[in-house]
Parts: structure tokens; C-alpha cells; sequence
């Protein structure tokens, strides 16, 4: 099973690894997957800090395909907000969408995460 490595734990991960300390075990086991949204809120930060090498190794991560499937992002959001879960982004249900798509878990530092998985069946890290 990929492990979906959310935006929030890379940034983590590259600035002090404190929080992500698991990251390292899971990327020797080759486990680690991204997408095109989680490369899209990283890449533009890392190309103005001129972090080639880093966009290269993020480019080589096992990238899951993103299948928008509408309908259930935004059965998703109701059910947010009929749980009094207020401001989960559009980009957030996406990676929750993704992950659940492809049978994967997510790792993620963001409270967001950790509030969806109460009411959407994915696992998480």
C-alpha cells in the first residue's frame, strides 16, 4: 500500500523532521506516493529557493493519478459541514478523494486531515 504523503508533512520533513520523523522509514521502503496537488502547493517554494535536487526527488515519487470525481467531493464537504467541520479546503477533499481511490493511507500533519478521517473512511498517519 502507497502511503500518500500530504503537503504539511513534507514541509516538516524539509525543514526539521521533528513531526515527521516517520517519513525517512517510510521513504526506505519505497511506500511514499504524491500527486499533482500536493507537487502544486511544494514546487513553486522550492523553485524560488532554487531547490533543484529536492523538485527532481519529489518528481520521482510515485505520483497516484488524480480522478476528480466531483459529485464526491462535494458529498464529502456535506458531510463536513453537517459535522460542524467548517473550512476544509477543496484541495484537502481531492487528497482524500485520491488516497481513498487508491487504497492508500495519508500522512499528514494538518488537523484537516486528521478531522476527515473521523468522517471519511481513509486511513491515516
Amino acid at each position: 500500500m502507497q502511503i500518500l504523503v500530504e503537503t504539511s508533512t513534507w514541509i516538516d520533513y524539509f525543514k526539521s523532521g521533528v513531526k515527521s520523523k516517520g517519513l525517512d522509514t517510510l521513504i526506505d521502503e519505497n511506500l511514499i506516493a504524491t500527486n499533482d496537488i500536493i507537487l502544486a502547493e511544494l514546487i513553486p517554494f522550492l523553485k524560488i529557493k532554487r531547490q533543484n535536487r529536492v523538485i527532481e526527488l519529489l518528481n520521482d515519487v510515485v505520483k497516484l493519478p488524480l480522478q476528480i470525481d466531483w459529485k464526491e467531493v462535494i458529498q464529502f464537504q456535506v458531510k463536513c459541514l453537517k459535522s460542524g467541520i467548517n473550512g476544509i479546503g477543496i484541495p484537502d477533499l481531492i487528497i482524500v478523494q485520491n488516497a481513498k481511490q487508491n487504497n492508500s493511507a495519508i500522512y499528514s500533519l494538518d488537523k484537516h486531515f486528521i478531522m476527515l478521517q473521523k468522517i471519511i473512511s481513509v486511513k491515516s498517519y
